[in-house]
């Protein structure tokens, strides 16, 4: 990790911390003095300000820093999207850091995905103030909007995960930005995995890949949803193992009319991704395979 950050970001971890100790320096408990030593794309860690279900499921796993004196500065942009933005974060004490990736979502009005009521259909708004600022539009309820859809994937998130799906574990959730593991490309140290649409396996991995899908789709399904945009854009290929990413608009098969069509399309997608690199798959014998294991 730090060859990477050295290596791409040369506003090392050492100067980025100077006088800032875990919290500590020469000037003892100033916090005030602390603050002004924070450049701008550094900020306290959030994690002390997170509740109970907030933060990811137990254990958490040996790369979530749990110390109220951490910093968290932004190394920069890992992917834009249609909907939000992944940032990459080092979280960081004297003694330990982590590279994390930080989901925000934008307001409505930033956003390029109009199709949110294909997804949402059998989503229920439990306060009736939120109910009424999202029908009516208003810049409370673009805000519930934004959190709405930041709230939905880091359910989604810590269901999957604790279900044993292939997704990044869940680290924290604050208003419209989501803290998750960040992905590694285990043939390339401290770098981004690539997404599955640029990788060119061979057949045993390709056979390899299809088994992980497939299980993943499964596991999607015996929960009672698809995944609803699926595509090998977003899915990560960390060396031999699939991670799957993007999952807001995850759709109820039973209480959505259209989750059995959008199931079909990840069904189609995925298998479109497969077949032209050798493997005889076809998108409705999947498609029966879910509904199968759904219910």
């Amino acid at each position: 990790m730090k060859n990477y950050v050295e290596k791409n970001f040369p506003d090392t971890f050492e100067a980025r911390h100077a006088g800032t100790k875990t919290g500590h320096s020469d000037r003892g408990e100033d916090w005030n003095y602390l603050d002004d030593q924070l450049t701008e794309s550094q900020r306290w860690s959030t994690w002390p300000a997170t509740e109970k279900l907030m933060r990811g499921p137990l254990p958490y796993p040996e790369f979530v820093i749990e110390d109220a004196g951490a910093i968290d500065t932004e190394l920069g942009v890992l992917k834009t999207g249609k909907e939000a933005d992944v940032f990459l974060i080092e979280r960081a004490t004297a003694e330990q850091r982590a590279l994390l990736a930080a989901k925000r979502y934008r307001s409505p009005e930033q956003r390029t995905f109009n199709r949110s009521s294909t997804y949402t259909e059998g989503r229920s708004v439990k306060r009736s103030r939120d109910a009424r600022a999202l029908k009516n539009g208003s810049t409370y309820g673009r805000l519930v909007e934004a959190s709405r859809w930041a709230n939905s994937e880091w359910q989604y998130l810590r269901l999957c995960f604790a279900a044993g799906a292939p997704v990044p574990y869940p680290v924290q959730v604050m208003g419209t930005e989501i803290l998750m593991e960040f992905i590694e490309d285990p043939e390339s140290p401290g770098a981004a995995a690539p997404r599955l649409q640029h990788v060119r396996p061979d057949a045993e991995r390709l056979g390899l890949y299809w088994e992980q899908i497939v299980e993943a789709m499964k596991i999607f399904a015996r929960l009672g949803f698809a995944h609803g945009d699926l595509s090998p854009y977003n899915v990560l290929a960390a060396g031999e193992r699939l991670v799957v990413i993007d999952l807001p608009q995850f759709v109820d098969l039973a209480g959505n009319e259209r989750g059995a069509g959008l199931l079909r399309r990840d069904c189609q997608n995925i298998c479109a991704w497969f077949r032209p690199r050798g493997l005889d798959v076809d998108g409705d014998e999947l498609l029966a395979e879910l509904i199968a294991e759904a219910w």
